[in-house]
Order: structure tokens, then C-alpha cells, then sequence
């Protein structure tokens, strides 16, 4: 059995063993044609991708040898392993092509779990939805592509993984709240507005949780602190939301439970 990751470093993993190919080249090499799996990749995407758009005469052969370096390496890790993973890079005129199932793509997996976690919760099933998340979100080992500089072609492509990422959190966040989990989140939350401090949805859900885990003064001055905040950095107010939220608690419409 083998299965590709890019949530986190780019590697084969084995059922005994994980692999990374050497080198940067072979690195970005491998990650987009797992990236583009089943799709054609053409010379021109690996160009962009390794000199930014301005290969070198030699290019074409460069990306040549490269992917014969490639199958080399893949086929010396999956030896007496029977995965035969160098045979799936397919040689097309120009172009070459990853044979993988989507199943044996952590990313492929993941966006599967991250879409059926948000029909769970829009379905009200939040404690189905919280399990699912949660299982997807321990699928990430580090940033995306985490030993690849990503170029051109794929930074696009480790945007978007790191953007479904803070989505799927959000709506795990999201689950465990409505399951009362407010005590549970603070810190976690408390981490995140650290990591974020100009996320507006993050600060909300920081003070709602304070505030229905009985700690209000706490809560008014985590509102308080994302307002001098988002004026010093941006000259802004906050949103709607944060300013119903600070009315709620001080009227004490919004209870703590």
C-alpha cells in the first residue's frame, strides 16, 4: 500500500516507511505532478514552476533528466515493495502525467472529509461533524509543501490547501461550540487570535467562549483589544458582528452557560 502526502512535507509513505525524493528540483518536480495528479503537465508549467517563467535554453532537457532522476529514486525506495511507484510518471509528447487514485492523495482525502464535515454541520449533526473534522485536520503534519519552496505554479495550489485548512478549523470550531465545548476552546482560540490577531471571525468566537464559560470581564477585553487593534493596524472599526457580540454581553443577552 502507498499513499502521497503534501500536507505537510512531500513524501511517499509506504506501509513500512515514508520517503522524500532528494534534492529541491526533485521535490517540486514530484509535488506538481502529485498536485496535478491524472492531469497532463506540460514543459511550459515546469518551467514556470522551476525558473519562474525564464528557463534556461536547456530547459526541456533539464526537466528531462530530472524526471529520469525522479523514477530512479522512486524506484530504488519501492524496491521489493511491489508499489511500482516510478511506473506511474507517464511519459506524454512534451508532457508527463502522475497515474494516482485520489484515495491514495492525502489532499484528495482530506477536501473529501472537509465537504462532508460541512454537510454534517449544515445538517445539524455537530457532534458527526466535529469527529470528521477533527479526523481531517490531524491529517496535516506542518505547512503545505513544507519542504518545497513553492514557485509560480505552486504556490496557487499550497494557497488554497492552507486556505481549506483554516476553513475545516473554523468549522470544527464551530461544531464544538454549538456542542458547548467553550471551555475546551479558549485556549486553542486564544492561540489562533495570537497567530491571526486581524482575524475578526477568530476574536468573536474567543469572546463568546469566554463569555459563556462565566468569564465576561475577559471576554469585553478580548473585544476590546481586537477593537484598538484593527484601529491602530488598519484604521477600521470592527465588524458588525463584534459590536452586537460586546452589546449582547453587556446587556447580558448574550448568557453564559
Amino acid at each position: 500500500m502507498v499513499h502521497f502526502s503534501v500536507l505537510g512535507p512531500v513524501e511517499v509513505r509506504f506501509s513500512d516507511a515514508s520517503y522524500t525524493p532528494p534534492g529541491p528540483m526533485l521535490c517540486k518536480i514530484f509535488a506538481l505532478l502529485l498536485l496535478e495528479r491524472n492531469r497532463v503537465v506540460t514543459f511550459d508549467a515546469f518551467c514556470d514552476e522551476l525558473w519562474d517563467g525564464e528557463p534556461p535554453r536547456t530547459a526541456v532537457a533539464t526537466v528531462r533528466t530530472h524526471v529520469y532522476h525522479l523514477r530512479r529514486v522512486l524506484r530504488r525506495a519501492d524496491a521489493g515493495r511491489g508499489a511500482r511507484v516510478a511506473d506511474r510518471i507517464v511519459t506524454r509528447a512534451a508532457a508527463y502525467t502522475l497515474a494516482v487514485d485520489g484515495d491514495e492523495v492525502d489532499a484528495h482525502v482530506f477536501g473529501a472529509l472537509v465537504a462532508e464535515g460541512a454537510t454534517a454541520l449544515a445538517a445539524g449533526r455537530d457532534e458527526e461533524a466535529a469527529r470528521i473534522l477533527r479526523r481531517a485536520l490531524g491529517m496535516w503534519h506542518g505547512d503545505a509543501l513544507a519542504n518545497v519552496r513553492p514557485g509560480r505554479v505552486l504556490t496557487p495550489h499550497a494557497v488554497a490547501l492552507e486556505e481549506t485548512r483554516n476553513r475545516a478549523r473554523e468549522l470544527r470550531i464551530e461544531a464544538d461550540l454549538r456542542l458547548g465545548r467553550h471551555r475546551e476552546l479558549i485556549a486553542e482560540l486564544r492561540g489562533l487570535t495570537a497567530a491571526h490577531p486581524l482575524n475578526e471571525w477568530l476574536r468573536a468566537r474567543l469572546a463568546d467562549a469566554l463569555h459563556r464559560a462565566g468569564r465576561r470581564h475577559e471576554a469585553l477585553a478580548a473585544l476590546g483589544e481586537a477593537r484598538d487593534l484593527l484601529d491602530a493596524e488598519l484604521g477600521l472599526r470592527p465588524s458588525e458582528e463584534l459590536r452586537c457580540l460586546q452589546r449582547d454581553i453587556i446587556t447580558g443577552r448574550q448568557e453564559s452557560s
